[in-house]
Order: C-alpha cells, then sequence, then structure tokens
C-alpha cells in the first residue's frame, strides 16, 4: 500500500509541474512532451511519466492522437470563442443564483481589491486574480460539479493567455470597471442585468485573444 501511496503522489507531483510548465510557457503550444523526455527531465520512472502526461492529457492542456507523442495545445480562434461562450453559460447560471439572494461574494471582492493594485499596469499581471474573481461566483454556488466543469475551463483560459503572452489586450481599469458593474448588479438583486454585463464582458475577453491568436499565428506562444 505504501508503495501505491508513493507512485500516485509522484504521477500527482509530475502532472502538476507539467501543468506549470505549460500554464507559464515553458513549454508551448505544440511542443512535443514524450513519456522519455519527462522521465528524464524529472528523474522518474517511465510508467510515472506516462501516468503523468495522460492525467494531463485529460485536463486538455496535452493532446495525443494515436500513436503519437503528446503535445501541448494549440488553441485557435473558434476554440477560445467556444471556450468563452461556455464560461458566459456557467458564469451566468450562477449569476442568476447569487443575484436572487443579493450575494455578492467575498472572495470576488478579495480578487478586485488585488486587481485594483494594479491600475494602470498590464493584464498579464492580473490573469490570476481576474480568474480568481470569476472562480468565484461559480464557487460561491456550492455545486462540485459546476465547480469542477469550471476548473477545465479556466485551465484553458490560462492557456490562452499564455499563447498572447506580453500582448497589451485591455487596460486593467477596463476589466476593474467591468467586474464592478457585475457585483453592482449583484447586489441590486437584477439578475437579467448582472447576465448582461457578464456576457458583454466576456464576448469582448474573447474576441480579443481570438483577434491576437488570428493576427499572429506563428509567434503566439512568445
Amino acid at each position: 500500500m505504501a508503495d501505491g501511496i508513493r507512485v500516485v503522489g509522484v504521477v500527482d507531483a509530475v502532472a502538476g509541474a507539467l501543468r506549470d510548465a505549460i500554464l507559464s510557457g515553458v513549454l508551448r503550444a505544440d511542443d512535443v512532451v514524450t513519456e522519455a523526455s519527462v522521465a528524464e527531465r524529472f528523474d522518474v520512472a517511465r510508467p510515472s511519466a506516462k501516468a503523468a502526461i495522460e492525467r494531463v492529457v485529460a485536463d486538455g492542456l496535452l493532446v495525443r492522437t494515436a500513436h503519437r507523442s503528446a503535445r501541448v495545445r494549440s488553441l485557435d480562434a473558434p476554440a477560445i470563442l467556444d471556450v468563452y461562450a461556455t464560461r458566459a453559460r456557467l458564469e451566468g447560471a450562477a449569476l442568476r443564483e447569487l443575484a436572487s439572494a443579493r450575494r455578492v461574494p467575498v472572495a470576488a471582492r478579495d480578487a478586485q481589491a488585488e486587481i485594483a493594485g494594479h491600475l494602470g499596469g498590464s493584464t498579464v499581471d492580473i490573469v490570476e486574480p481576474d480568474m480568481r474573481f470569476h472562480t468565484a461566483l461559480v464557487d460561491a454556488i456550492a455545486s462540485e460539479r459546476m465547480t469542477r466543469a469550471y476548473a477545465a475551463l479556466v485551465d484553458e483560459v490560462r492557456l490562452c493567455m499564455t499563447q498572447v503572452q506580453g500582448r497589451r489586450l485591455v487596460s486593467v481599469d477596463t476589466i476593474l470597471a467591468e467586474h464592478d458593474r457585475i457585483l453592482a448588479r449583484l447586489a441590486d438583486g437584477d439578475a437579467t442585468a448582472a447576465v448582461a454585463e457578464l456576457d458583454g464582458h466576456l464576448q469582448r475577453a474573447g474576441r480579443r485573444l481570438a483577434d491576437a491568436i488570428e493576427a499572429a499565428p506563428t509567434d503566439a506562444a512568445r
């Protein structure tokens, strides 16, 4: 049993390290990830490397076709737009529940405070608090399945941002103001207005990311 626990721990650790490498841009879009390279890089056995790769494939950050090595997923414009449309559906459902109770999640306000500390800065600096803001809206519903579904989308959003890393797509001030309007509509108990604010916010963000990918497909990961 102890050996089994150690193996699971190794696989978890390597999978986590692979995810971090992908989401930080160390491993870039379309980079090949082999069992041999992972085993060597992390000094683990090939079976552990294979299991870690499969776990990250299941998360959607790596893709693998039959009889080929895994590679870092590259998101094109249609995929990005679909990610953001799906986010809007899940977050919209959460906002309707929150607005009915006039609930403004504390975690969302905390994320806003962190974003405010970057006014005038780059959107790269606020990727994590921005994700926490939106995740807080979904987590506040306390649905394990919705939270799990949304977590997969958040990883894809981070992957999108990595592909356009360093590009100033929108000001921090604009993001902060749009978030504030969403929270204000929740406090008012106006579900229709809250969802409308959210839809506009996500549509604009998704379109900007999609346009950035389309404009520079050969160096989108730089």
